[in-house]
């Protein structure tokens, strides 16, 4: 086999694999669930309201359900409710639920996570986050928190793999620490303003083109990536920061289709969305430092260049699979 051969064998199975892994990512995509209590004064035959998005994932509904204390009898409110990224479920009961156990049926086979948020009769709110390896909520014991948020937009980045692809083909497009920062700033500072706007009401977008877009920006990128330096676009050559800026206000707005999945509580929103943001940094700050650490060993035992011109192979087929599939959804 000649040295051009085998490099030729080398790209197709790269992407070969890329796709598989893009199934795989496809199949597990995590959404988190979220479950709502809502005390009701006025009505003497209910005493809460309870409201349960499960999510729909490529795969069909998330097999997860929420168990309630054996003695607690739910009835319909209204029938479900099926919307393009949740089975939304509303059921009353006149059982008492402030002191019981909750378990979520299915959550440890999963990667997701389930918001609990309870709301009182005297207007207080509670939040709980339950995750797969704790399934079971003891409103009796376990202490409430806001801080849940930041689990969830961490989690968002880092187990959102197309979101990770693009931040690790920054940190491969530049080798500039001073410009890599820049570059991630403007990266940061966009998706941050359009998430905000897009929890808040002001720019309003269907998730379904926002995601295809998404993975073609990642295509760009892996583009981009293996092209000579005189062949690449002028404004990923010039002004890099320009370009993570205008891709960030899109990926901004797929940051939000999770969060909007849940909900925001209306006292404190702004706490709860600064720190869901927090997440999202901390995951994001975890990647480039994991892609610069192994970058720095693979390198010592492999050409530089090479490395970068693979991963952009495997980042492309990754994101001319997503860009199809996405866009083939749409249609």
């Amino acid at each position: 086999m000649t040295p051009a051969s085998r490099r030729h064998s080398i790209r197709v199975l790269f992407c070969i694999l890329s796709l598989l892994v893009s199934a795989i990512a496809l199949a597990h995509e995590v959404r988190p669930a979220y479950l709502q209590i809502t005390a009701v004064d006025k009505q003497p035959d209910i005493q809460y309201e309870i409201l349960w998005k499960q999510p729909i994932v490529q795969s069909g509904r998330l097999r997860i359900d929420p168990i309630f204390p054996e003695a607690c009898e739910l009835r319909d409110q209204s029938a479900p409710e099926v919307t393009p990224d949740a089975l939304i479920h509303r059921w009353v009961t006149t059982c008492d639920l402030s002191q019981g156990l909750i378990h979520i049926k299915g959550l440890s086979a999963t990667l997701t996570d389930v918001m609990v948020r309870i709301k009182e009769g005297d207007g207080k709110q509670r939040h709980y986050l339950l995750r797969p390896e704790n399934p079971t909520l003891d409103l009796s014991r376990q202490t409430a928190s806001t801080f849940g948020y930041i689990s969830i937009g961490f989690e968002h980045l880092v187990l959102g793999i197309d979101h990770v692809l693009f931040v690790i083909g920054l940190v491969l497009f530049i080798r500039a620490p001073l410009a890599l920062l820049k570059t991630i700033t403007a990266f940061t500072l966009a998706h941050s303003v359009t998430l905000a706007l897009s929890i808040l009401g002001w720019v309003t977008l269907k998730q379904g083109p926002v995601e295809a877009v998404i993975a073609l920006s990642i295509l760009f990128l892996a583009r981009e990536l293996v092209l000579e330096e005189s062949k690449q676009s002028a404004l990923t050559r010039g002004r890099p920061w320009l370009m993570a800026l205008l891709f960030g206000l899109l990926h901004g707005l797929g940051f939000a289709g999770a969060l909007k999945d849940i909900g925001l509580p209306e006292d404190e929103l702004w706490l709860s969305l600064l720190l869901f943001n927090v997440g999202i940094e901390l995951g994001q700050l975890l990647i480039i430092g994991l892609v610069l650490g192994m970058g720095w060993l693979v390198t010592k035992v492999w050409n530089a260049a090479n490395l970068i011109r693979f991963s952009a192979y495997a980042m492309g087929c990754m994101a001319a699979f997503w860009t199809i599939d996405r866009t083939l959804i749409l249609m």
